[in-house]
């Protein structure tokens, strides 16, 4: 829509964390935001807040501090002990500038964890594993932004609509984040969400910035994931303080940069990445197996990403939360190597071992047949996810 293309950094944001984050189970829109003591803002349709939101002033910048909470991961379970800020939840700070650049850090008695980034790509460092993971990111379109013309409530009001057809969205209701007069929404799909429960955004009603997001299982009444700002200020960000890097000794694994699913032409993609099943598997230089469905899911979507020291084919099945998606790499190529995923719990794939990491919004399951290593990920219950990887043939 033209409506995501003319806006702001910032307001952008307030958009695409809540329709990135949709989940299942309507019963959670309920769920109250977490709130802090002070004022709360009168009560506005939808619409108008978030039109104000968006009109309001760009901040030059954000410092705030910051509570994660991260319940991912079943008590007891191997990576529901790791001490690492990341696996557990910590507190810590955030800094963001008005050009898209920006930093967390979470603090943790394993160590530091911390998210950087600009408008290429993300770096994540984990101290508890000395570990950066990179993540480029796809080049953003050269049309100029709007200046000064935020989007009408008619056009944000036809936004709504269209994300309703599939979404579940309530109404604006005031509160309360960090001392700050807010407003929270709750989207839930009313299609396949796969584990997922529900997400909700506060933003601040004056600045429009988010204040709090947080992810539902399904079911589930407490968050399993919660970024919510504790404190803040607006002003000017020193550019010291988001263009940071990690230790020069730590172990780097490059994640490349998402795939995007949608029945591409054979050959290359756009960004010249080779793309469509007789492509790729002439380029992969290792067997390829992707069949037209998967436990009744289409192939959506199968191209070849990373190096050429780290090739791999990523096969995408389904659409949307309930899309599986699977990657094939030649074993014991160095990104294979590295693979974090082999010290978890094994599970039996006809024959076969794998490792599986189960979480409340999914499964992840990495095994080898044949020379080829296979991780398959979809937010799945372990017993769909494993009959999905006993299919893969």
């Amino acid at each position: 829509m033209k409506l995501l293309r003319t806006i702001s950094t910032r307001s952008l944001l307030v958009l695409v964390i809540a329709v990135t984050a949709i989940g299942g189970g309507g019963t959670a829109i309920a769920v109250a935001a977490s709130r802090g003591t002070g004022p709360t803002p009168p009560p506005k349709p939808l619409t108008q807040a978030i039109h104000d939101a968006l009109a309001a002033p760009e901040p030059d910048g954000i410092t705030a501090r910051i509570r994660f909470a991260n319940r991912l991961f079943p008590s007891g379970s191997v990576l529901g002990s790791v001490g690492s800020a990341l696996m557990s939840g910590a507190s810590g700070r955030l800094w963001m500038t008005n050009d898209g650049r920006g930093r967390i850090e979470l603090q943790s008695t394993a160590g530091d964890a911390q998210i950087v980034w600009n408008a290429t790509g993300v770096t994540v460092y984990d101290a508890s594993s000395n570990t950066v993971y990179k993540l480029a990111l796809p080049a953003r379109s050269a049309e100029p932004k709007r200046a000064g013309s935020p989007p009408s409530i008619a056009q944000i009001g036809a936004f709504l609509k269209e994300l309703g057809a599939n979404a579940a969205i309530s109404e604006a209701q005031p509160t309360n984040i960090a001392g700050r007069a807010a407003y929270s929404v709750s989207l839930a799909p009313k299609h396949d969400g796969g584990l997922l429960g529900a997400a909700r955004l506060a933003w601040d009603a004056a600045r429009g910035v988010p204040l709090r997001v947080a992810i539902y299982a399904q079911g589930g009444s407490s968050p399993v994931l919660e970024l919510t700002v504790t404190e803040i200020a607006y002003g000017r960000v020193a550019s010291s303080d988001v263009d940071v890097s990690a230790p020069a000794g730590a172990t780097t694994v490059d994640l490349g940069q998402p795939a995007h699913a949608g029945g591409k032409p054979e050959g290359k993609d756009a960004a010249g990445a080779v793309s469509g099943l007789d492509a790729v598997k002439a380029a992969a230089g290792f067997p390829v197996v992707a069949p037209d469905t998967l436990v009744g899911l289409p192939r959506k979507d199968v191209r070849l990403v990373g190096g050429s020291d780290s090739k791999a084919v990523l096969v995408v099945y389904g659409q949307g939360l309930g899309a599986v998606v699977v990657v094939e790499r030649q074993a014991g190529s160095s990104q294979q190597k590295g693979d974090v995923l082999s010290s978890l719990p094994t599970v039996s794939l006809d024959g076969l071992t794998g490792h599986e990491l189960a979480t409340q919004l999914g499964t992840v399951i990495q095994w080898q047949r044949a020379g080829v290593a296979y991780v398959l990920v979809g937010s799945l219950p372990p017993a769909a996810a494993e009959a999905a990887a006993r299919a893969l043939e």
